[in-house]
């Protein structure tokens, strides 16, 4: 994908509360037919998958199935974002 390229949001992207956390779902298309999944917690840490998926329904069910089995806080970072 270029630098100029517009991102594609997809309509599943969401907002996940868990256990009084917060996580923003945001999944895109990658330029080539593929979709990415990108996610933030509530003190803008970021996780992203490095592999695209072939839908965005593929890349929602990965996120369901993650916080399903590892719990919420695998993808919760640290309050400073890991800044010293």
């Amino acid at each position: 994908m270029t630098e100029n390229t517009e991102l594609k949001l997809s309509p599943l992207c969401r907002v996940i509360e868990q256990d009084g956390k917060t996580l923003r779902v945001e999944i895109c298309e990658d330029g080539d037919g593929g979709w990415l999944l990108e996610v933030f917690d509530e003190f803008n840490n970021s996780t992203v998958w490095e592999d695209s998926f072939e839908s965005d329904q593929d890349a929602l069910f990965e996120i369901e199935a993650t916080i399903r089995e590892e719990g919420i806080d695998c993808l919760i970072g640290p309050v400073d974002g890991g800044m010293l």
